[in-house]
């Protein structure tokens, strides 16, 4: 049991007691173990896993499952112990792995399948970058990665005191000001190996999830459970069309029809550019372009009630 307290701006921690009184109304006392800083659920993770632990139960936000998941992961994206299963409880600002899973509106179905034994694969997502300090990163999600002015905004709401208290709404509050102050840039992409050349882009999405950014339906049709990823690209738009042509429709996924925006499907992704890009792995800033994206099909697996194929 991983809890993250600080998650939501503390909110977790106000409501671990009821979280936790439901938990143990199926799985009988436990002794939870409280993440201390950013990071500290992977050694958490890593630790019970070394101990014999094979169920994984995550509380907090999607950061603090994503940081969960990657304890369980060896170098290559392969689970140390086959048998592992995550859990995610959701505690944080947008919880969409619970929310995919369809767990978002009722959390009594996160807390049942938690104490249940059965298991559902879900796709990996392995992500490589530039880090912070110039290094090369290399990260595992399950959600979606973002590039430019998507992952601008995901940061800027992390790094917000104030937003992350409205919830779900949060990244749709701090978008407008990230948008009107975003410029277009060139990237170069290529799709499964092949090269598609270089084009003015806003901002782009590859998903595993048709949700993101609060409950917003960014990638429709996505699923994390088929063995491919959806791009998502918002091309030469102007700040007021990415504003008042585009985000209006994140919300039901009708934004695929605008004439900026571009869908295709694939494995694996490459993006390069010779403008400083960001780049957010399930709502983290985790480096800069150049960037590769990879699917690895039922990398892992969360806990289910009944097993599902």
């Amino acid at each position: 049991m991983i809890v993250n307290r600080f998650a939501h701006k503390g909110g977790a921690g106000l409501r671990w007691p009821a979280i936790k009184a439901e938990l143990e109304k199926r799985l009988g006392p436990f002794e939870a173990q409280f993440t201390q800083a950013p990071g500290h659920a992977t050694q958490l993770a890593r630790a019970a896993l070394m101990r014999g632990a094979r169920r994984f139960v995550a509380v907090g936000g999607d950061g603090t499952v994503n940081e969960t998941l990657n304890g369980l992961l060896d170098p290559s994206g392969q689970l140390l112990a086959p048998e592992a299963v995550l859990c995610p409880i959701p505690a944080g600002t947008a919880n969409e792995l619970c929310r995919a899973l369809g767990h978002g509106a009722d959390p009594s179905k996160a807390y049942d399948a938690a104490a249940a034994t059965g298991r559902r694969a879900i796709d990996l997502v392995r992500v490589r970058c530039i880090g912070a300090e110039g290094r090369p990163v290399e990260r595992f999600g399950y959600l979606m990665a973002a590039i430019g002015a998507a992952a601008l905004v995901s940061q800027r709401t992390s790094q917000s005191r104030w937003a992350k208290k409205f919830g779900d709404v949060a990244y749709m509050l701090m978008a407008p000001a990230v948008i009107l102050g975003f410029r277009s840039r060139g990237v170069a992409i290529a799709v499964d190996g092949i090269d598609r050349g270089t084009s003015k882009l806003f901002t782009a999405l590859i998903a595993n999830t048709e949700n993101g950014g609060g409950g917003l339906r960014l990638a429709p049709g996505a699923a994390f459970d088929d063995g491919m990823l959806d791009l998502v690209e918002v091309g030469d738009v102007s700040r007021l069309g990415a504003l008042l042509g585009v985000m209006p429709r994140l919300a039901d996924g009708s934004h695929v029809g605008h004439p900026k925006v571009r869908t295709s499907r694939g494995r694996s992704f490459r993006f390069e550019s010779e403008v400083d890009t960001l780049v957010d792995l399930d709502g983290e800033t985790i480096g800069r372009l150049p960037l590769d994206v990879e699917v690895l099909p039922h990398g892992f697996a969360v806990g289910a009630v009944e097993p599902v194929r």
